[in-house]
This record gives C-alpha cells, sequence and structure tokens, in this order.
C-alpha cells in the first residue's frame, strides 16, 4: 500500500474509488459551490446520492454509488460540523473498509482545505492503515481480501514529510499490535528481547539486556521475586535511542513486561480473564512500538525505552503471599497477592529509569482492573505529581486519538499500602485500587517529572472500533510518540 500527495482536483481524477470528505455544511440547504461543480460534471448524481440516501454528513457515515467512466465508485464520507484531526483519522477509515469492500486498487481521498494540511495527511495516512491492518500470522487459511494498493491524497501536494512521519509512527502501533496478541507460547521474555535486539539492530539504537545474575547484583529483588516461578528466564531490556546532535530533553519510558500471569498462587480463577493475560504485557509493547517509531523518526531528543520482562507462573520456586521482597531501592514489601505482580516488576524498573539522568519519566501498565472499573475500556488512567508533564501526555493523547483521564495522586490512600511487617504491601484495599496501585509505584522514582499510565482497558478491543480492527490496539505508542516529539 502506497500513499501519495497530488495537486489534482476530485474533478479531473481518475481511478477505481473516489471519496469525498463533506462537512455538515457542505450540504445544507444547497451545495456547496465546489459540490456544484462535481454535481454538474457527474450529471446530478452527487445531489441525487446525498437526497437519495438521506446523508448528513454525521462523522464516519458514508454512502456510496457506481458512476461509471472514468471513476468507478464514488464514496461520500461524513466529516460532522467542525472536524478534528481525530475526526479525518476515523473519517479515512471508514473510507478505507468500504473500498477495501469493493476491492478496489486505487483509491484517492479528497477532504475540504484546512490550515493544517499536514495533519489531515497524517491523520489520512493513519486512519486507513490502522483500519486495514490484519493479523493473520495464526490462520492456515488467511482472509486474502486486501485494500487499495495506491492511495492518492488530492489537494495536499507537499506533503510527502507528514505521509512518512504518519508511516513511521504506524510501524511501531504495528508492532506493538503484533507482540500484544501473540500468544504466550509465542512472545515470552527471551522473544521480547529477541524483538529488542532485532531493533537495536535495525536503527541503530543501543541496547542494554539485564540477566537474572545482574538484576541481582542490582538488588532488583522485587522483579526477580515474580520471576522465580517461571522456567523461563526474565530479561530487563533497556534500549536507547541517542540523537547525533545534543538532545534538547532526555527521557524515559518504562512499560510493564508480563508476557503471561497467572496470578501465581493467588492464581486467576473462573471468569477472571486468566486466557487474555498474554495481553498483560500491553506496556511493554508499546515501549518496543514507541521505540521503533522513534528510531525511525529519528529526533532530536534521547529516549530510554525500559521494560523489566517476566513471567508470572506458579512452581516449587515461585513467590509465596506473605514473602517480602527487597527492591533496589532498599524498599521491603510484603506480597499479599502474588496477583498484583506487575507492580513489583515496575518498582525495579522505575528505580532504573531514575538513575538515568532523564528529565521525565513516563511509565505504563495494564496494571488494573479497577482502572477498567473507573474508566471503561477506551480511556487509560493517568497520574502524575507534575502538572505540566500531565498537561503534554492529555494534549499528546487527544492528538492522536487515545484517551486519557487523570486521577489523584491521593496521598492519605497510602496508609492503606501500609505493612506491619515491611515497608509496605503490595495492594491496599478494595476502594480506590488503581490509586493505591500508582501511589505505590510513586515509592519507587524520587523523580519529581514522571507520570503512570494505566492502560489496563484500551490495549484490547473484543469489536472493532474506528480504525482498530477487533484484537489488540497498539494503544499507547501514538501517545508516547506525540509526546517525545512535543
Amino acid at each position: 500500500m502506497t500513499f501519495q500527495a497530488i495537486a489534482t482536483h476530485p474533478q479531473d481524477w481518475t481511478g477505481d474509488t473516489l471519496a469525498l470528505g463533506l462537512t455538515t455544511a457542505a450540504i445544507g440547504e444547497t451545495l456547496s459551490s465546489e459540490l456544484q461543480k462535481l454535481d454538474q460534471q457527474w450529471n446530478g448524481v452527487l445531489q441525487e446520492l446525498i437526497s437519495d440516501s438521506e446523508f448528513k454528513a454525521k462523522l464516519a457515515e458514508t454512502t456510496t454509488t457506481r458512476i461509471g467512466g472514468s471513476i468507478r465508485k464514488l464514496i461520500l464520507v461524513g466529516l460532522g460540523e467542525s472536524p478534528t484531526t481525530e475526526d479525518y483519522r476515523r473519517a479515512a477509515a471508514a473510507v478505507a473498509k468500504q473500498a477495501r469492500s469493493f476491492k478496489s486498487q486505487t483509491l484517492a481521498i479528497a477532504f475540504p482545505p484546512s490550515d493544517d494540511p499536514a495533519a489531515i495527511a497524517s491523520a489520512i495516512v493513519e486512519g486507513i492503515s490502522l483500519a486495514l491492518y490484519k493479523d493473520q500470522r495464526f490462520k492456515s487459511e488467511p482472509d486474502t481480501a486486501s485494500g487499495p494498493s495506491s492511495i492518492e491524497l488530492l489537494g495536499l501536494a507537499g506533503q510527502e514529510a507528514a505521509i512518512a512521519r504518519a508511516e513511521q509512527v504506524v510501524a511501531g502501533v504495528e508492532l506493538a499490535r503484533q507482540l500484544v496478541a501473540a500468544p504466550a507460547n509465542v512472545v515470552t521474555p527471551v522473544t521480547m528481547a529477541d524483538t529488542a535486539q532485532e531493533l537495536a539492530a535495525e536503527l541503530g539504537l543501543e541496547l542494554e539486556i539485564l540477566e537474572a545474575d545482574e538484576c541481582e547484583k542490582r538488588g532488583m529483588g522485587a522483579f526477580l521475586g515474580v520471576a522465580k516461578a517461571s522456567d523461563l528466564p526474565p530479561k530487563f531490556i533497556h534500549l536507547t535511542y541517542r540523537p547525533k546532535s545534543t538532545p534538547r530533553r532526555k527521557l524515559a519510558i518504562v512499560g510493564k513486561g508480563l508476557t503471561f500471569d497467572s496470578g501465581g498462587y493467588n492464581i486467576k480463577g473462573a471468569g477472571s480473564g486468566i486466557e487474555m493475560m498474554k495481553t498483560d504485557m500491553g506496556g511493554a509493547a508499546a515501549t518496543l512500538g514507541a521505540a521503533k517509531a522513534i528510531g525511525l523518526i529519528k529526533p532530536d531528543v534521547e529516549v530510554h525505552f525500559i521494560s523489566a520482562v517476566t513471567e508470572n507462573m506458579i512452581s516449587g520456586r515461585g513467590m509465596h503471599p506473605g514473602d517480602i521482597l527487597t527492591a533496589s531501592n532498599g524498599k521491603t514489601i510484603e506480597v499479599n497477592n502474588t496477583d498484583a505482580e506487575g507492580r513489583l516488576t515496575l518498582a525495579d524498573a522505575l528505580v532504573f529509569a531514575d538513575g538515568l539522568g532523564v528529565d521525565a519519566i513516563v511509565d505504563l501498565a495494564t496494571l488494573t482492573g479497577a482502572c477498567i472499573i473507573a474508566l471503561g475500556d477506551d480511556i487509560a488512567g493517568l497520574w502524575s505529581p507534575s502538572d505540566d508533564l500531565a498537561e503534554q501526555l492529555l494534549q499528546a493523547g487527544k492528538a492522536a486519538g487515545e484517551k486519557l483521564w487523570r486521577l489523584p495522586l491521593e496521598e492519605p490512600y497510602l496508609d492503606g499500602l501500609k505493612s506491619p511487617v515491611a515497608d509496605y504491601k503490595n495492594t491496599g484495599p478494595r476502594a480506590g485500587g488503581s490509586i493505591t496501585a500508582a501511589l505505590f509505584l510513586k515509592q519507587f522514582v524520587k523523580h519529581p517529572v514522571w507520570a503512570h499510565l494505566d492502560v489496563a482497558g484500551p490495549v484490547w478491543s473484543d469489536k472493532e472500533k474506528h480504525y482498530n480492527p477487533a484484537g489488540a490496539t497498539g494503544y499507547g505508542v501514538r501517545t508516547l510518540v506525540n509526546w517525545v516529539l512535543s
């Protein structure tokens, strides 16, 4: 699938399928002057299609007809009243799915002129690419239906850089989707480390992988406490992108990397969704996906990508409920629930990131079911002691179309994590569970410019939504990239 930005007007384009993005104002009582010209050229087909289908130009609403001659099919797609970048993205996705159903080989898409043509070009590429993505690695008989091979962005000549940037970001999202979607017998701590090695070789990134013995020397007792029940070795991954010039800032991104979570001795029971615990490395997947995109884009920002990767299994070596672990900053943790393991691995990963001398740290993790109860499946939780960083992430998420909602770091709730025998317990009361999880993490990062994202809901979707097919969404990659580039 190739994208090309050209100056051609819709009335001069020829090919399989032409898509026009229309606002509600453009099809008011009378068609806009531009649409009237097209309607005359097509012998009234445009007005007839709008009237007969009762097309209202609602966001992502589509209607189609056959034109014949130099254009086989016409798609009208709604942009609503005042379209945002996310609206353009969703409209482009709707067009892509229609064009695929037509088996179109060539597609042109024309949206109304904008003050920010680069944003429109990027949105079109992201919307189409993400909507047409298919993961058929594990199908014995793959679906051969594909989308258009050639897509032309009309009226957007000169936006080649925006197209290239969008394709680089999409490559990162697709990597994250593949990692999250693959089962735990395919994506393991070892293969995650292999993926990091491939990224380092492909993109010229620095790579440090700490094996269990090195983690032990560094005192990573919380991470290793989780890892010791697995037959597979843990891998502590540290990828670094360094620009050739002096970086304008230095950042760290930390992702939770549980390639499978059984719950340990607090095993997940019936109805717990244990079969979906392959997705418990969604934070690490987004971290590696962001690493790929950043490595391709090559900004003037130094970025460290970190994940403590392991499984949470059950064996005679496994940690028991009631065990006390010591993290690499010396804090002791009473394990009152072995199924709250992600925060234990993140504790040592955050201590590591805190020692890198960066300007800001963001961690993201499929951390709590409580966050899904609070915010649902589509919205990630955000906690930060820094108002500036929180606002940066909120804006980055808004631009990406990835929803975030800031929740409080309610310090008095930390009392619920106090242990009579150690510094902290790894879980607190049931109420406010996502807040106490964030407060737990806060004890392992001294840096004041830190944020925690709980992405338990949006990394997976049971049904198709906009430009996300059912399954792994790649959530977080685009927000992280936007944040790094901001």
